[in-house]
C-alpha cells in the first residue's frame, strides 16, 4: 500500500483528500549519498490559498464532530503505521539518514502516541465553577467551561523526527477538532506525504488535513499572512522563529496562539557524588544519538574538575561501545550521516574556533563528508563559541567548573533554555539545582529526553513558548476555554 505511493517519487498537495500535482517540484536528495528520495510540489500562492479555503470550510462541521468519530479515525491511522512499520523506517532511514533501528523505534513510538492520544483527547473536559466559593457571593451563579477548538492550524515540523515530531501536531489539532495545514520541509517532506495518504486511508474528513509544500517565501510566509490562519504550532530552529513573527507582525488580525519548540544548548551538570558510570552512558546516548540533531540533545557537559579525568575516560569508552559510523542502510552501523553540507561546515568552524582557543580534542574519529564520528573536546573555556551555540551535529564540549554555583551561572547565561540534566546521588542538592535552572525540564540522573509523550515539553527565553507536546497539554493549548453563566434570579 505505501510502498506503492512512495514508489512513484513524485508528490502533490494534499487538499479536500485529493492529491494534486504541480508544474514545478524540488528534489529531496538522501544524506545518505544524494540519491532522490522523492520530488515535492512547489505551490504557488494561489494554491496555497485553496488549501486554506478548504480548511477553512472544514472547520465548521469538524468542530461540531464527536470525540468518538474521531478518534476512530485515529485509530485506522494507527493501524496503517503499525502495518507498514517496516516501509515507513526505511523510508525515514533514505530521507534523514537516521540509523534503522532508531526509525524503527520512530515509527513504533508514534504509533504508540497516536493510541495514547486518542484515549487523552476523551479525558480533556470542562468543569462547573460555583459562585458562592468566592467571597461575597451565594449560590446565585454557574459557571460552565468548554475546552473549544481554535479553528484553522498551521503545523510545521522539523526534519529530524519527520513522523514522530509530525504526527502530535496533527492529531492534537483534529483532536482538539481543529483542522490543519500541514507544511511540510524540504527534508522529511516525503515522510509528510506518506502521513497525508495514510489519513486519506483512514477515512478523514476532507479538508481536515491539507498538505502544502514549497518555497518558504510563499508555503510557509504567504500561508502565514492569512486572516484566516487562527494558530501555528512549529518546531524548528530560532533564527526561523525570528522570521516568522516579522511575517505575522503584517497581519492586520492577531493570531491568538503561537506554539514554538525552537533550539536548545542543553547542559549535562554532573557533581562529585554523581554515579560516574550512569553518568557517561546517559551523556553518550543524550549527546550522540542521531549525531546529535535533536534540540534535546546534550550540548554540553559542566562537570565538577575533581572528578572530570575519571568521568572522560568512562565517557570516551560508552561512545566506543555504542557507536558504529557508516551507511544506515546497513543495520549494523548506529550513526549515519548529519543532514547536509552546511551542518558539516558550521561544525568544522566551532571546531577550529575551540582549538584555536585551547581546547583539547580528546576523541574524534575520520571525517567523511556528512558523515562524522563523536567529538569530544575537553577544557573548553567560556570564551569559546562551542560554549554557547548550538551545532546540531555530534561535537560535545566538556567544561570544567570548580563549583555548583558556576555551574549554574554557566548554565543559565544561555540565550537557550529548554532542557538540564543533574547527575548526583544528594537529591537534596539535585532538587536545588534544578530550582535554579533557567529551562523548561530538569532531568535528575537520565538524558534529557522530549519523553514519554504524556509529560509536558516546553522551553523557556530563545527555546520556545507553550507546550508543543505531552498529550493532555497539547490538545489543551490547541483549545479555548469558553464559559456559559447560569444566572438564578430568585
Amino acid at each position: 500500500m505505501i510502498k506503492e505511493f512512495i514508489r512513484n517519487k513524485k508528490f502533490g498537495y494534499l487538499v479536500d483528500n485529493q492529491w494534486i500535482m504541480t508544474s514545478k517540484t524540488k528534489d529531496t536528495l538522501s544524506p545518505i549519498d544524494d540519491t532522490l528520495v522523492g520530488k515535492l510540489p512547489l505551490m504557488n500562492t494561489q494554491q496555497i490559498d485553496e488549501c486554506i479555503e478548504s480548511s477553512f470550510k472544514a472547520f465548521v462541521s469538524w468542530r461540531d464532530t464527536p470525540i468518538n468519530y474521531r478518534v476512530n479515525i485515529l485509530r485506522n491511522a494507527e493501524k496503517i503505521i503499525r502495518e507498514e512499520s517496516e516501509t515507513l523506517a526505511n523510508l525515514i532511514v533514505e530521507e534523514v539518514g537516521k540509523a534503522y533501528y532508531e526509525s524503527l523505534d520512530e515509527v513504533i513510538r508514534t504509533a504508540d502516541i497516536i493510541n495514547f492520544y486518542a484515549a487523552e483527547a476523551q479525558r480533556v473536559l470542562g468543569e462547573v465553577l460555583y459562585s458562592e466559593s468566592f467571597p461575597g457571593f451565594g449560590r446565585e451563579k454557574i459557571a460552565i467551561t468548554q475546552r473549544v477548538p481554535l479553528g484553522v492550524v498551521v503545523s510545521i515540523p522539523p526534519f529530524n523526527y519527520p513522523l514522530n515530531e509530525t504526527m502530535p501536531k496533527i492529531i492534537g489539532a483534529i483532536l482538539a477538532g481543529n483542522t490543519t495545514i500541514l507544511k511540510a520541509p524540504n527534508q522529511g517532506g516525503v515522510v509528510c506525504m506518506v502521513i497525508g495518504e495514510i489519513f486519506r486511508r483512514s477515512g478523514l474528513d476532507k479538508g481536515v488535513l491539507n498538505i502544502v509544500s514549497g518555497d518558504n517565501e510563499i508555503a510557509g510566509d504567504h500561508l502565514l499572512k492569512s486572516e484566516k490562519i487562527n494558530a501555528l504550532n512549529f518546531t524548528g530552529g530560532t533564527k526561523t522563529a525570528l522570521h516568522i513573527q516579522k511575517v505575522l507582525s503584517q497581519r492586520e488580525v492577531v493570531i491568538p496562539t503561537i506554539l514554538l519548540g525552537l533550539g536548545g544548548k542543553d547542559a549535562s551538570i554532573i557533581l562529585s557524588d554523581a554515579n560516574i558510570d550512569i553518568a557517561a552512558d546517559k551523556v553518550a546516548t543524550g549527546a550522540f544519538t542521531f549525531s546529535g540533531q535533536r534540540c534535546t540533545a546534550i550540548k554540553r557537559v559542566l562537570i565538577d574538575n575533581t572528578i572530570a579525568d575519571v568521568f572522560i575516560e568512562k565517557l570516551i569508552k560508552k561512545i566506543k561501545d555504542k557507536f558504529i559510523l557508516g551507511n544506515p542502510r546497513d543495520r549494523k552501523n548506529t550513526l549515519g550521516p548529519v543532514i547536509n553540507d552546511s551542518t558539516v561546515n558550521y561544525l568544522h568552524i566551532l571546531k577550529a574556533d575551540a582549538i584555536k582557543k585551547g581546547a583539547k580534542v580528546i576523541l574524534s574519529g575520520e571525517d567523511e563528508g556528512r558523515y562524522i564520528y563523536p567529538i569530544v573536546l575537553d577544557n573548553v573555556s567560556e570564551d569559546m563559541r562551542i560554549a554557547w551555540e548550538e551545532p546540531f551535529s555530534p561535537i560535545l564540549p566538556i567544561i570544567r567548573v570548580e563549583s555548583i554555583e558556576r555551574a549554574i551561572d554557566i548554565a543559565n547565561r544561555s540565550e537557550y533554555g529548554l532542557q538540564s540534566s543533574i547527575f548526583t546521588n544528594d537529591i537534596d542538592k539535585a532538587f536545588l539545582i534544578a530550582s535554579k535552572l533557567e529551562v523548561g525540564n530538569v532531568q535528575i540522573n537520565g538524558k534529557d529526553s522530549r519523553g514519554p509523550d504524556n509529560f509536558p515539553f516546553n522551553g523557556v527565553k530563545q527555546s520556545g513558548i507553550g507546550n508543543i507536546q505531552g498529550a493532555k497539554y497539547l490538545i489543551e493549548s490547541l483549545t479555548r476555554i469558553k464559559t456559559t453563566v447560569l444566572n438564578f434570579n430568585n
